[in-house]
């Protein structure tokens, strides 16, 4: 799977190394693993998916981009089954990864217990509302899109922070947004489309 990524244009040596140390079957069920290193979204319950690998890399290296040694403090929105926490280990110092569907928090910490990750903080709630005890973040990656961006995702970015994350630009499309915190505003570029689960706020 790492070698097919990096055909397909994956650079950033730190998103590299990440993805050649997450196991990517550790976080889908046992029924699936053999789907596991192909780069296909796979269910992973509650209504929810596992996100295809190259899209992964994808938001990976423009979060990196920049960057030659892991950044401080990221926040990672959508948990899921923390696959997508695991990477992000590897190219931040800390991480606070959060979900709001309690089944999937729960199975993203049974998840990742065994691999003893030590800088991954799991939070139970509304990632819509960011998570403002770890503020401000040098990157913030979304799993869900929403009509826009929220304000509190921009307000707890850091100058010269990076959020990648989707976003429903028009009717029924997604698009790519990568936004970087300048000390004047905010610098905003709309890539390509995608296909990511809506964002919801609340905790259930």
């Amino acid at each position: 799977m790492v070698h097919k990524l990096v055909e397909q244009g994956l650079r950033h040596p730190l998103v590299v190394q990440a993805f050649s140390r997450i196991e990517r079957h550790r976080f889908v069920d046992s029924a699936l693993i053999a789907q596991a290193y192909e780069d296909t979204s796979l269910p992973i319950g509650l209504g929810q998916t596992i996100s295809k690998p190259s899209v992964v890399a994808r938001m990976l290296e423009l979060l990196c981009l920049g960057h030659d040694k892991p950044m401080g403090r990221v926040l990672d929105i959508g948990t899921g089954c923390g696959y997508q926490a695991a990477l992000l280990s590897h190219v931040a110092q800390e991480v606070y990864s959060m979900e709001r569907l309690k089944g999937l928090h729960e199975k993203a910490r049974e998840n990742l217990r065994p691999l003893r990750i030590p800088n991954v903080h799991l939070i139970l709630g509304d990632g819509m509302q960011g998570f403002p005890a770890g503020a401000p973040y040098a990157g913030i990656v979304a799993a869900a899109g929403g009509l826009d961006l929220p304000r509190t995702w921009l307000e707890q970015l850091a100058v010269g922070g990076r959020l990648v994350a989707p976003a429903e630009l028009a009717p029924g499309q997604q698009s790519l947004v990568v936004v970087e915190r300048t000390p004047t505003g905010f610098a905003r570029q709309i890539l390509e489309a995608v296909c990511f689960v809506p964002l919801k706020s609340g905790v259930a």
